[in-house]
């Protein structure tokens, strides 16, 4: 359920003490003293309730509820009424007010009348996405493609996992798509109008932990090979979900978790607060009829981004995709694809692609290279080299350090 409360009241301390009522019912309170501080807070994917004073200066608790109406009818909207304004919030009741209560309200009557809007806006939020799904399916349909039991068997389970509120441990070989379950689990949750924060966590501060948090606001936090987090770290982390934060965490890890708690170097509090739903996304070799698939699917991807017409894809280059093992998994495939879309021709997915380094080896030697040839290119200039190759900035900072690479020592 919903747990977003706009209080909006011009009274200073009628706004605290409302708040902190809202908050100790585990609720999220969202202050405003005015009307323009409440207005660009309410839109249709605004998925809490407003609890407004009727008097106030300027534009009232009436002008409040008109403008709600006009942006979303179905978003309630309860009014703070005096002695005398009783009649006009039964009139306002008539005209599409949730509910009303006379001031002063005590903690119990307030929580009775937000908790039943909170529950009536969270179904008409859930219709409202059940709806976008049918029109246009749904993000795990869409993002997780493949053919295979199993492929059905991780949308049903993504699905069902975004549909709760708790923390989830998603967990795969490396190159397997950790990071893209997470942000499908975010996009066909409650929270998906709001935030969706990436961090890797071996490179996270406990204040930088903090600052991500702040950043989700009551949305969603994902923090890449969990396992990596210092200590310190994962001390901030359990004290900042212990501490009833509003923020969802999801994450995701390559290695053995099982074996980190077992020799003590994570946590074993704080596996079992990030365990509490897990998916295994499973490797590309245990279900090989989705390479061709996905293999197409790639290849159709890359040159619609660049441009290209897609080559044609023969009987014997499936053959020779399915043959192989794909250590790196989902990621190794996709890089083929690319290359074979830019022409390299059947040489670039063959069967030789396992002799020598594996496939994965391979492909992070070519991206290497190609960080480094950007560099140059930018004479060491960061922004330069990461727009020349189309990436945020954060992924290739992100690249540089797995590839320990310093654009100091490129610059001219």
């Amino acid at each position: 359920m919903t747990k977003r409360v706009m209080i909006v009241d011009d009274e200073k301390d009628v706004r605290e003490a409302l708040g902190q009522t809202v908050e100790l019912a585990d609720l999220d309170p969202l202050r405003a003293g005015s009307f323009i501080e409440a207005k660009d807070h309410i839109d249709p994917t605004f998925d809490g309730v407003i609890v407004t004073d009727i008097r106030m200066p300027g534009r009232d608790g009436f002008y409040l509820l008109d403008h709600v109406r006009k942006v979303d009818a179905d978003l309630p909207v309860i009014l703070l009424t005096g002695e005398g304004d009783i009649p006009m919030a039964v009139k306002a009741m008539s005209e599409g007010a949730y509910g009303f209560l006379e001031k002063p309200c005590g903690a119990k009557e307030l929580l009775a009348v937000v908790e039943k809007a909170l529950k009536a806006r969270a179904l008409v939020m859930e219709n409202r996405r059940l709806k976008q799904e049918l029109d246009r399916g749904d993000a795990a349909a869409r993002m997780l493609v493949g053919i295979s039991a199993a492929s059905d068997a991780l949308r049903a389970r993504v699905r069902a996992v975004a549909r709760a509120s708790a923390e989830v441990l998603i967990t795969g070989e490396p190159g397997t798509g950790t990071p893209k379950i997470a942000e499908i689990i975010h996009l066909l949750s409650g929270a998906a109008s709001r935030p969706f924060i990436k961090r890797p966590a071996a490179q996270l501060s406990a204040e930088d932990l903090l600052a991500a948090f702040a950043e989700a606001d009551s949305g969603t936090l994902y923090l890449d090979e969990v396992t990596a987090l210092a200590p310190p770290v994962q001390f901030a982390l359990l004290e900042a979900l212990e501490d009833g934060s509003t923020v969802r965490v999801l994450s995701g890890t390559s290695t053995d978790v099982d074996a980190a708690v077992k020799d003590g170097s994570f946590s074993t509090d704080l596996f079992y607060r990030l365990d509490l739903m897990r998916i295994h996304v499973p490797a590309l070799r245990d279900r090989p009829e989705d390479i061709p698939v996905l293999f197409r699917h790639y290849v159709a991807q890359a040159c619609e981004q660049a441009n290209l017409p897609e080559p044609p894809i023969s009987p014997d280059l499936i053959a020779g995709l399915m043959a192989q093992d794909w250590p790196g998994n989902a990621r190794g495939l996709m890089n083929s694809a690319m290359r074979f879309a830019m022409g390299m021709g059947d040489e670039a997915v063959g069967a030789k692609a396992g002799e020598g380094l594996g496939l994965s080896e391979q492909l992070a030697q070519v991206e290497r290279s190609l960080l480094i040839e950007a560099l140059q290119r930018a004479g060491g200039r960061s922004g330069q080299a990461a727009q020349a190759l189309k990436l945020p900035r954060k992924t290739f900072y992100d690249k540089l350090t797995r590839y320990g690479l310093k654009p100091d020592d490129y610059r001219q």
